[in-house]
């Protein structure tokens, strides 16, 4: 049987792995064993990932028997992760998410374009007045959701290099259990003591919002915590990334980067292309992992109860059903189908700030560095194979 999750091919390492696109052209369900020698269905189908992200008979109560966990840390520190939003279903799972999405409607994160605007041109200030080569990871992927997330949920941006550093410890597929508990531990009172803060002193901020629910009796202090903790880690993790390897790509294909810089200043079309790069690149690359409550027959098979599901986003993403020649960047597609922010009730909720972030740094970093390229081939750039969240270390660059 094939072990889950497959190597990406060395010379080909934005495709999903070659023996996984294999079954999955064979259907869309296929039984494969993880690290613990269990082997739930991986589902690469996109019209099947669809229909069971949105079937309430599919959980992702991680403490379920059965459930397929990430790692041997994850499930041997799942006593130390109280219930939280992306480990809660049916009305618990809806209370803590609207609470969470409160802060993200598409009104307020338009209302905070531009602010995005304002602080990607002084990061490219800053970046063209230093030395070359730079690392536009630190120079500008890093700082700029960094400082978004920082500003909307009232933390201290002085406090980065910490948030940064526990939480690329939190979602490392490599860490230890005793790794991963520190980490958490320490987001966790970091976060506990900041609601304390805005309690007494409160601001225009999420973690002033959650103070005072706590007050209210709404929620409790430990879980406003938590949804401060999950806040930061996904606020600026992800779209980091995001914002590197998909500048990385751009660089290293002319055809596409000329694209880009033809619509830099078309908004819809800027829109477009971020969404094509979203679903080619499916940053979140190591399966949504769930579990079955119940029977379910789907594409010709019967997930029993009790059995683990692990939904493949970059499979369904390239599924040529649904995007044709999917290996192919191809910017001027309708790409809005893909699933790289997940989909049903579990859907991310910062990603318009996520796609407002994106749309503005491709936007904005060719058009003001015509010269920007990379200062190394792309194949010697050290790719994050070791995380949850797929990416670069350093993206040297020059111009």
């Amino acid at each position: 049987m094939s072990e889950y999750p497959m190597q990406r091919a060395s010379g080909c390492p934005l495709s999903p792995p070659p023996p996984l696109r294999a079954l999955a052209a064979e259907k869309p369900l296929h039984r494969l064993e993880i690290w613990d020698g269990s082997a739930p269905w991986v589902v690469t189908g996109h019209a099947e990932q669809r229909a069971l992200l949105s079937d309430p008979r599919v959980s992702v109560n991680e403490h379920l028997p059965g459930f397929p966990h990430f790692s041997s840390s994850m499930a041997d520190t799942l006593d130390q992760r109280p219930k939280m939003v992306f480990n809660l279903d049916g009305d618990e799972h809806s209370r803590f998410r609207r609470i969470m999405t409160r802060a993200f409607t598409v009104k307020r994160i338009t209302a905070l374009r531009p602010r995005i605007q304002q602080i990607t041109d002084e990061l490219i200030d800053a970046l063209l007045a230093g030395e070359k080569p730079a690392d536009l990871v630190q120079q500008l992927a890093l700082p700029l959701p960094s400082l978004m997330i920082s500003e909307l949920l009232g933390v201290p941006y002085h406090d980065h290099d910490f948030f940064q550093r526990t939480s690329r410890v939190g979602i490392s597929r490599n860490a230890d259990p005793e790794e991963h508990e520190k980490a958490n531990r320490a987001l966790t009172e970091y976060l506990v003591g900041l609601v304390r803060a805005k309690a007494d002193d409160p601001g225009e901020d999420v973690c002033s919002d959650l103070a005072e629910r706590v007050g209210a009796g709404e929620i409790t202090e430990l879980e406003a915590a938590l949804i401060g903790v999950q806040l930061l880690v996904a606020g600026h993790e992800t779209s980091a990334n995001m914002i590197a390897l998909g500048t990385a790509v751009l660089l290293d294909d002319p055809d596409q980067l000329a694209v880009v810089r033809a619509v830099a200043d078309d908004p819809k079309l800027i829109a477009g292309a971020t969404e094509e790069l979203l679903r080619h690149l499916s940053i979140p690359h190591v399966g949504q992992r769930r579990i079955a409550t119940a029977d379910i027959d789907i594409a010709g098979e019967t997930i029993r109860e009790g059995e683990g599901i692990i939904i493949d986003l970059p499979l369904g993403n390239w599924d040529p059903a649904v995007f044709p020649e999917p290996e192919r960047i191809h910017l001027g597609r309708d790409a809005t189908r893909h699933q790289t922010f997940g989909f049903g009730p579990h859907n991310c909720v910062g990603q318009q700030l996520a796609r407002a972030e994106l749309q503005t740094v491709y936007g904005t970093l060719f058009r003001r560095i015509p010269t920007l390229t990379l200062a190394v081939p792309f194949d010697e750039l050290d790719l994050k194979h070791d995380a949850l969240a797929f990416g670069v270390h350093e993206l040297p660059v020059t111009w």
